[in-house]
């Protein structure tokens, strides 16, 4: 590998670690997509204090009319109830996710059967899967056993289905975890702070893999 490859490599990492938004979809189905408010912020905090990152938070819930040009490159849903897209917004989506952009669905509870179905309807062609241990989710910058439980649900173990198209992981839905309860601020659920670490962890690991893909 020449150096002026790895020079670029470099610069275009940092670069990618800089200019990255995160972003809560407020999506139609009835749902309450404003389940976990706090979440994000805390993530983003996080992952910049422990890589150095310059993540933001885009500062309002965004609309899948707007999301193309929004500047969002890590899209976040969570709620409890139904969620559904229209096929202007399934378009959008995928359109989304061909320009480099990443989907995370995370089940807050009562979610997951219409949050498949509507990820099922977005990506016809995507290979779905559930995300192997060896997978870079779970090994970069933090390593992890899998996906962590945050809460109860069902007595299940948590699963984290993916999306590839041509081969990369494009969006995710996370079940029987409940990860972005962790990422809210410590006095909403009162979660012991080994659970909230293991929490933030993942979900840093989720914005990492949406930036640099490696």
């Amino acid at each position: 590998m020449s150096k002026r490859f790895i020079c670029f490599l470099f610069l275009s990492c940092h670069f990618g670690l800089v200019a990255q938004v995160l972003g809560t979809l407020k999506y139609d189905g009835g749902g309450d997509w404003y389940a976990n408010p706090t979440a994000l912020n805390n993530l983003s905090t996080f992952y910049n204090e422990m890589t150095g990152a310059q993540t933001s938070v885009f500062p309002k819930e965004i609309e899948l009319n707007e999301l193309l040009t929004s500047g969002i490159s890590f899209l976040h849903a969570t709620g409890h109830g139904r969620i559904v897209f229209s096929p202007e917004e399934r378009e959008i989506l995928l359109n989304f996710v061909r320009r480099g952009g990443f989907f995370h669905i995370d089940d807050n509870y009562g979610m997951k059967d219409f949050a498949e179905a509507a990820l099922d309807e977005c990506f016809p062609d995507a290979k779905k899967v559930d995300v192997s241990k060896s997978h870079p989710i779970y090994l970069s910058p933090f390593k992890l056993d899998g996906l962590p439980k945050i809460h109860e649900h069902d007595n299940q173990r948590p699963r984290a289905v993916g999306y590839f198209l041509h081969g990369e992981l494009v969006a995710l839905l996370t079940i029987e975890s409940d990860i972005g309860d962790g990422w809210e601020d410590e006095e909403v659920h009162n979660d012991p702070k080994e659970k909230r670490e293991k929490a933030l962890k993942m979900g840093a690991n989720l914005v990492h893999w949406s930036i640099v893909r490696l």
